[in-house]
């Protein structure tokens, strides 16, 4: 009998657009590209379907991309041409869409499955960095327009029980998220002390954890670090699908502000 091992929660950077996909003569991107390919190698074993909360999708409630063949949504503008030409030509996984989205039902939180949305740069931008293949399914969730880190917190235990079943939970997102804050150094120091602040709360006990993360806007230079929460909630997500402290697996400065990944055991 094949017994299928927990998988972990990942709370991951995906970078600015297609940024690993073009050139970067300043290697602002190339630490962070190399940290991607590392995360099959983290896992216990092959995950059967991966489901990635990307913050870039908002909606009343939570949505689950229910197609069997995911289109590519190409939300970045102002790049250079053959990167809205990229493919990602990974498989969905309709019966995870409705399995998530049933669960968080019988959580008490309102779900749906949408399956004519297609997966958005903060899915199909990391993924084909990290599992170029693209022969693992991929479902994308959403975050919820209310921004409420507890409720994305319950979501997360919510949907704890997919790890069981060989499910590898991916937050992508950005720990510092302030648009004018990047390539300039007086961004460096705020989002230090925040990055600090985050790394110390991801590795409280799971109470201490949340009470953190659910004030995440009164800590040193929270709200300069994310105008909006939109790409901090995905980490809610995989820190309330664990009951293990975070580890901090990724930490480096990008373009003058810190940057940091974590996982959940």
């Amino acid at each position: 009998m094949t017994t299928t091992l927990r998988q972990p929660s990942l709370f991951i950077p995906h970078g600015g657009g297609p940024c690993f996909f073009m050139e970067d003569p300043a290697g602002s991107w190339t630490g962070m590209a190399a940290f991607l390919r590392t995360l099959a190698d983290r896992l216990p074993e092959r995950p059967r379907a991966v489901l990635v909360v990307s913050g870039h999708w908002e909606t009343r409630g939570f949505a689950f991309t229910g197609a069997a063949r995911p289109p590519l949504i190409y939300d970045y503008g102002g790049f250079p041409p053959h990167t809205y030409e990229l493919r990602y030509d990974v498989p969905g996984d309709p019966a995870l869409a409705a399995r998530g989205a049933a669960l968080l039902e019988a959580a008490g939180i309102a779900a749906q499955v949408d399956t004519a949305r297609g997966l958005d740069h903060g899915v199909f931008v990391p993924m084909k960095v990290a599992f170029p293949e693209a022969d693992i399914p991929v479902v994308e969730m959403s975050v919820d327009k209310d921004l409420d880190p507890a409720l994305h917190r319950a979501a997360g235990r919510a949907l704890a029980p997919l790890r069981d079943e060989g499910v590898l939970i991916v937050a992508s997102g950005m720990s510092f998220h302030n648009m004018r804050g990047y390539g300039d150094p007086r961004f460096t120091a705020p989002s230090e002390a925040f990055d600090a602040w985050l790394s110390d709360a991801v590795a409280a006990a799971p109470d201490a954890r949340g009470a953190a993360l659910d004030r995440w806007a009164e800590a040193p230079a929270g709200r300069l670090s994310h105008p909006r929460a939109e790409h901090l909630l995905p980490l809610m997500v995989a820190a309330g699908a664990s009951e293990a402290r975070g580890t901090r697996i990724y930490a480096e400065h990008v373009l003058e502000t810190a940057i940091s990944g974590f996982s959940f055991a």
